[in-house]
C-alpha cells in the first residue's frame, strides 16, 4: 500500500494534498465530510443497505489530507458478490463508494487521485471488479460503463443508467447475473454494559 500511495503522492501535487490509509481517529471528519458532499439522504441510497453494518474492504479505505491534515476526500471500496456467473458461482467483487471531496478542493484533483489509488490499490489485492453508482460522464474516464452491469441489480431503488462496473480481470464479469449483496467483515459493535 505504501508505494501505492507514495506514487499517487509523487503524481499528484503532494505540497496540495496526501493520500493515506483511513486510521480511526478521522471517522468523525470523514463522517461529517461525507454528510456536506452527500447531503441529509445519503444514509437511504441503495448503496447504503449493502454497506451498513460492514467494514471496508483490506486496504480499501482511503482518505486525502491538506496540507494541514484536515480530511478532503474521502473513498470507501465494500466487499460484495455480484450476482451469480452462468454455472451459479457467486461473483466477488467491490462496491466503490462513496467518493467525496470538501468543495473548497473541487477541481484540483483530490478525486481523481483518490480513485486511481483506489483502483490501483484493489488491483494490487487481487480484486476482479468494482461497481459503483454515480455518474457515467465521470466515471467513464476511469473505466466504468453499464454495459458489465446490465444483468445485476442493487436491493432498492437505483438508476440504471448510473449503475456501472470495471474489470480489474478482463472477464471477471461475464455472464454476471442477479442482486448484489455483501459479503465483507461485519462491523461488531460492543457488547451492552449490564446495569450494576
Amino acid at each position: 500500500m505504501a508505494a501505492v500511495l507514495d506514487s499517487v503522492r509523487a503524481f499528484f501535487a503532494p505540497h496540495v494534498f496526501t493520500i493515506d490509509s483511513e486510521k480511526p481517529s478521522v471517522v468523525v471528519a470523514r463522517e461529517n465530510l461525507l454528510d456536506r458532499a452527500m447531503g441529509p439522504h445519503r444514509r437511504k441510497k441503495s448503496s447504503e443497505k449493502i454497506r451498513r453494518g460492514r467494514i471496508p474492504a483490506e486496504g480499501l479505505a482511503l482518505v486525502a489530507r491538506d496540507r494541514d491534515g484536515h480530511v478532503i476526500g474521502t473513498v470507501r471500496l465494500w466487499n460484495i458478490e455480484a450476482g451469480v456467473n452462468t454455472e451459479g458461482t457467486p461473483i466477488n467483487a467491490l462496491l466503490l463508494g462513496p467518493l467525496a471531496v470538501d468543495s473548497s478542493f473541487e477541481g484540483k484533483g483530490v478525486g481523481s487521485a483518490l480513485m486511481r489509488a483506489a483502483l490501483l490499490e484493489a488491483k494490487n489485492r487481487g480484486h476482479g471488479a468494482i461497481l459503483l453508482v454515480g455518474d457515467a460522464p465521470y466515471y467513464e474516464r476511469f473505466g466504468f460503463f453499464a454495459d458489465k452491469a446490465r444483468h445485476l441489480v442493487m436491493p432498492g431503488p437505483f438508476e440504471r443508467a448510473r449503475f456501472l462496473a470495471l474489470e480489474l480481470t478482463e472477464g471477471w464479469l461475464d455472464g454476471a447475473a442477479g442482486m448484489i449483496v455483501p459479503s465483507g467483515r461485519k462491523l461488531h459493535s460492543l457488547p451492552a454494559r449490564k446495569a450494576a
